[in-house]
């Protein structure tokens, strides 16, 4: 009898997870050098192809560019490498004698990692490392539109981690990109987490399959330019960040805020820079273009470069154009530039003092992008501090890019790209997720005061316990 589709992709599914939850119990009884050198033998082979799949990627997806899909499965690989090489994450982690206390690093077992078509090399390589520097293995769900891509990633990180010494299964990826497939993933037995980072729609298929799971909220962090900032150097970090592979990076900023006394300056160099201020009918125009019917994101405009959204929506802009705005004062399912948009297009909201501002970007976040980024540039750090007490979100990032700052590219953050959002927003973590993130702690506690049973101390208490033991088994040898 020939399986249809569902069934074929469910029943591949459950053999992965299987063979995946062979490989970590292999995998488990490894030492931490075992598991580093398996972790340093994939970033240096993803490394060396990192041109091979972001030119796939692109040609595959149709979303960024090659030049930035390179330092993206760079990132992935090297950066990601430095960050984790002297990581403990399993074995005894901590032993102090003072506290009577040791913490034992247990991997959490086999991980489902959902793949998305925005990033789909450059996450596999990143989740594959963090998951094996843990002990974990991982099977991954690619998004349709990135299937061979991600598959080509996947198996090249596979064999790297296996001629590393790495048990075979520790590292594989679906064929066949079906919602029922990728469910029977999450749900099936073997399963102990899912990373989920992808669409509203299947991190919520994530948190519903039972399992515990990390899941990435929808980003639309706002940028606020204070007055007190370099407003050359911010505007540089904005057009850095949203230009970079074509506003793909859910960290990047989706909105300008500034106050009143600051609307001329800001526009005026931001013309300078790239920065084209659509009037109301061209706005409008790009509007239709950037979300359905239905809400959701119209995947034609995302990872496009400014001109072809000019394009697109039929109207001219100056040839050097790089990010399109458009004016807004609301947030709203209604307004959709007050909504995350994948691609070089910012809302600008002219506020009339800082305290507006602050309601505004609360607004905003409140609608979309709850405990994701803000960004913020300015010299005074009283007024950094006052926004972040306030701001709900788990990345506050100040005078950098947003998307490289909010991955750890040009911070002190873990370098990841799967970014937790926090209670706020939907999420089990708030952290830039790392092999941290993938190891459950098992604690060894020494009694410290009087046995509640004996009421003797510590030490009588045991010797009491070593005579019990003792005493049963002569009686068992008798």
């Amino acid at each position: 009898m020939e399986l249809d589709k569902d069934l074929q992709a469910r029943q591949e599914a459950r053999g992965l997870a299987k063979r995946a939850e062979e490989a970590q119990q292999k995998l488990a009884q490894m030492p931490q050098e075992k598991l580093d050198a398996i972790v340093e033998n994939i970033a240096k082979v993803f490394y060396d192809k990192a041109l091979e799949l972001a030119e796939l990627a692109v040609r595959e997806t149709g979303f960024g560019n090659v030049e930035d899909k390179i330092t993206k499965n760079r990132f992935a690989s090297k950066t990601v490498y430095e960050a984790v090489k002297d990581m403990k994450t399993v074995g005894v982690l901590k032993a102090d004698p003072k506290e009577k206390l040791w913490q034992i690093g247990v991997p959490v077992g086999v991980i489902a990692a959902i793949v998305p078509s925005t990033n789909p090399t450059s996450t596999v390589c990143y989740k594959a490392m963090i998951a094996l520097k843990a002990g974990c293995s991982i099977v991954f769900s690619p998004h349709p539109k990135a299937i061979d891509c991600t598959m080509q990633a996947a198996k090249i990180v596979a064999r790297a981690a296996v001629d590393a010494g790495a048990p075979a299964g520790c590292v594989s990826c679906l064929s066949i990109p079906s919602l029922d497939g990728c469910r029977e993933l999450m749900g099936s037995e073997q399963t102990r987490l899912i990373l989920a980072t992808g669409g509203p729609g299947m991190v919520r298929a994530a948190y519903s399959s039972g399992k515990p799971a990390i899941g990435v909220g929808a980003g639309n962090g706002p940028a606020y330019i204070h007055r007190s900032a370099d407003v050359n150097h911010a505007l540089e970090c904005i057009l850095r960040s949203k230009t970079f592979d074509y506003g793909t990076v859910c960290a990047s900023e989706q909105s300008i805020v500034v106050e009143k006394s600051m609307e001329q300056k800001v526009l005026a160099l931001a013309a300078q820079k790239g920065f084209y201020l659509m009037n109301e009918q061209e706005a409008g125009c790009l509007a239709k273009l950037l979300f359905k019917p239905n809400g959701t994101l119209n995947p034609q405009i995302v990872g496009k470069p400014a001109l072809e959204l000019a394009r697109m929506a039929g109207f001219s802009v100056p040839p050097n154009t790089k990010v399109l705005m458009a004016r807004e004062q609301q947030a709203g399912p209604t307004r959709p530039y007050s909504m995350e948009k994948l691609c070089p297009v910012l809302a600008l909201f002219v506020m009339e003092n800082e305290d507006a501002v602050l309601a505004k970007a609360i607004e905003v976040l409140s609608h979309e992008g709850s405990g994701h980024t803000f960004a913020m540039h300015a010299d005074d750090k009283d007024v950094v501090r006052k926004f972040a007490l306030q701001i709900p979100v788990s990345r506050f990032l100040v005078n950098t890019p947003a998307a490289l700052g909010g991955i750890g590219a040009t911070t002190e953050l873990f370098p990841a790209l799967t970014l937790g959002c926090g209670a706020v927003g939907g999420s089990s973590s708030s952290n830039n997720i790392s092999p941290m993130d993938l190891i459950n702690i098992r604690r060894v506690a020494w009694g410290n005061e009087q046995s509640a049973v004996t009421g003797k101390q510590p030490q009588a208490a045991e010797d009491d316990l070593v005579r019990i033991i003792t005493e049963k088994i002569l009686e068992k040898l008798k």
